[in-house]
């Protein structure tokens, strides 16, 4: 597969790994509503944060949507655009590693881009992702009228890019099915089955199989036109045939066409790659944004409309789902979310994170009427919580921060042996948990008790045999062992030092 390849790339394939684990900590003054709650609004950087969130949430994302800088050369108030373009693929690179491992099995990415970066964008995500998990290229009409101050052609259309984590495990909805397509059902021959509608029954292609003559109710016989094929062989169409499938139009001397019926239609309408300024419209996004923020006067420049961010979640994702947006920008992404009842992160690292995101999701909390809010039946409620990046967990020479407590360490320990998020338990326990096998403990922060010797971080006979027993194999993490490496060989147990084993990358 050809890779693309650009100034500095072999620094930024390094600069995921290298990025430090940072604690989030919770700001309670800036979160809202019911509390706890699951939903984040994360400031800070977000290289920074996503690797943060992989202990916890890596494979547990169900729709990833990202509206990141365009690197169009032009200046806004609160994005810096204007990256060159090697800086800006090495931007790109590595939060899209982190976001591959945020994303679940069956899960998609959403990436909007434009004309600027968009082709690029898809040999990175190629690169990443894998070729074969491109799902589609949206197109999607931003706006109707054209630009005529344009020097050459009116950009009207940006691009969603979507791609999947296992395009084999992906799972998306269809789109409901609205009256007017409805209204396009008749039952002109009073078929018992209800209403249907009809297609051609012939393909753009010849195909000599296919290629039958067939006779209809007033006798006269047809062929598909010069360079076509009937779309069926001719045993499939007389199966048909005897099922009142096929009809010959209201004399009887009209090209065959298949009927299909309403009521065998299931799931809706298969989402196309052609998003018209029926959807929504960029200006729809600024209206919206306006109104919910009327004394700022120098609104985003292109926020996103909730309509848009709707559609997608409805194909990506089901209630309850996971949603991340890492460029939350004025938190349309969470907005949206929260009100069809998906749980979502959001990270921002400007100030409006604050000035703009956290007021933006309050009121959908208290259940603001803009956006979709009708269109869903939205009436408020639920709640966010407002987290900042914390210290890191471990310093330039993997050392552990003294002030991390036992569950972060837990989840930290727990992704880097399995690679999979660490869900804590009601209550904490030295046994981790148990994957392909093989059982994990954590001897920290007095787990067990004190620091002493005779229990706590120290593998001693006492603390083995205080922990939840296994059958199997067991890596246990400590300060120390009082065991020997036969001892631990005959035991099935690996141990591994703190801090010195705790691998960092």
């Amino acid at each position: 597969m050809p890779l693309l390849d650009w100034l500095n790339k072999p620094a930024s394939l390094q600069t995921a790994r290298h990025v430090p684990y940072r604690l989030l900590e919770c700001v309670p003054a800036l979160g809202y509503g019911a509390m706890p709650n699951p939903n984040l609004l994360i400031q800070g950087d977000n290289l920074e944060a996503l690797k943060a969130l992989l202990p916890l949430y890596a494979g547990r994302i169900k729709c990833i949507y990202i509206d990141p800088p365009y690197n169009t050369r032009s200046a806004f108030e609160h994005y810096d655009d204007n990256l060159e373009h090697s800086q800006w693929l090495s931007m790109m690179y590595p939060r899209l590693e982190l976001l591959r491992d945020l994303l679940a099995e069956d899960g998609s990415l959403w990436v909007s881009i434009d004309d600027h970066e968009g082709h690029y964008l898809k040999v990175m995500l190629d690169e990443i992702f894998g070729r074969k998990n491109f799902i589609a290229n949206v197109v999607w009409q931003k706006r109707i009228s054209p630009d005529n101050d344009a020097t050459f052609l009116s950009g009207t259309s940006d691009h969603i890019v979507v791609m999947s984590k296992d395009i084999s495990r992906c799972t998306m909805n269809r789109l409901p099915r609205t009256e007017e397509q409805d209204d396009r059902y008749q039952n002109v021959d009073n078929d018992p089955r209800g209403i249907w509608t009809s297609s051609d029954l012939t393909r753009r292609e010849y195909r000599e199989r296919d290629y039958y003559p067939i006779k209809l109710p007033s006798g006269r016989e047809v062929l598909p036109a010069r360079g076509r094929s009937w779309s069926i062989p001719r045993d499939s169409f007389e199966t048909l045939i005897r099922e009142n499938r096929i009809y010959f139009g209201p004399n009887g001397d009209a090209m065959p066409r298949r009927k299909r019926f309403l009521t065998e239609i299931r799931g809706g309408l298969v989402p196309t790659t052609w998003w018209s300024g029926d959807v929504a419209k960029n200006e729809d996004g600024k209206r919206e944004l306006k109104a919910l923020f009327p004394e700022e006067r120098n609104v985003f420049a292109t926020p996103k409309p909730e309509r848009l961010i709707e559609r997608i979640l409805h194909i990506a994702t089901n209630p309850g789902d996971w949603v991340l947006d890492s460029f939350l920008g004025s938190g349309t992404t969470a907005a949206v979310a929260h009100k069809m009842g998906r749980h979502y992160i959001g990270v921002e690292m400007g100030d409006h994170a604050v000035t703009h995101c956290q007021p933006r999701l309050q009121k959908v909390v208290d259940g603001e009427q803009g956006g979709i809010s009708k269109a869903v039946n939205w009436q408020g409620g639920g709640g966010f919580t407002f987290c900042r990046l914390g210290a890191t967990v471990f310093d330039e020479y993997g050392m552990i921060d003294k002030a991390i407590r036992f569950p972060t360490l837990a989840a930290y320990v727990w992704y880097l042996e399995t690679r999979t998020p660490w869900i804590a338990p009601d209550t904490l326990s030295p046994l981790l948990g148990i994957h392909d096998g093989t059982a994990y403990y954590l001897l920290y922060n007095g787990i067990l008790g004190d620091r002493r010797p005779q229990s706590g971080n120290v593998l001693t006979q006492t603390v083995l045999d205080g922990l939840p027993k296994h059958p199997g194999k067991r890596v246990i993490y400590g300060e120390t062992s009082r065991f020997g490496a036969g001892r631990l060989a005959a035991e099935g147990i690996t141990f591994k030092q703190i801090p010195y084993d705790v691998r960092v990358g």
